[in-house]
């Protein structure tokens, strides 16, 4: 296992120095999901929750929690991101949430598409829990991550 990049030789936090890499093209994608009742389902199906659209909400939350993902998380860079996408859908007693970023820099992005499907699930969350208690967000991963040569 190699040593921890964030930490420095007395073991202090310390921000990676990365201007010796070279500018790629970087890609990360990652999904989680929510567990929801049935109910709370249907209400989000017929657009019936007093908050609104909540798959539409989630889905710009998510875009804008990318945005903001090196000033929640101390030591991430701030990156040049040049496309967001977040995809939120009912499936198998739930919803799913699907990030993918992209950015042309010397960095990857995959602390931008966790964050982008976290804070859409949150969002969820937020917007469900007058009508359920026993939600269950879940099984957040980074599904791949892709640098390429430009």
């Amino acid at each position: 296992m190699d040593a921890l990049s964030h930490v420095d030789e007395s073991g202090r936090a310390r921000m990676v120095d990365v201007s010796h890499k070279p500018v790629q093209r970087r890609t990360a994608r990652a999904e989680g999901r929510i567990r929801l009742a049935p109910p709370t389902l249907a209400l989000i199906r017929e657009n019936a929750l007093k908050k609104g659209d909540v798959l539409a909400v989630a889905e710009i939350a998510g875009i804008q929690a990318a945005k903001k993902t090196s000033e929640l998380i101390p030591l991430c860079h701030p990156i040049p991101i040049t496309s967001i996408r977040v995809k939120a859908h009912i499936a198998d007693g739930g919803i799913s949430v699907q990030g993918e970023v992209s950015s042309m820099g010397v960095t990857g992005v995959e602390m931008e598409a966790l964050t982008a499907v976290s804070v859409a699930l949150l969002t969820v969350y937020d917007m469900c829990k007058a009508v359920d208690k026993a939600m269950i967000i879940e099984n957040i991963v980074l599904i791949e991550k892709t640098k390429e040569d430009v």
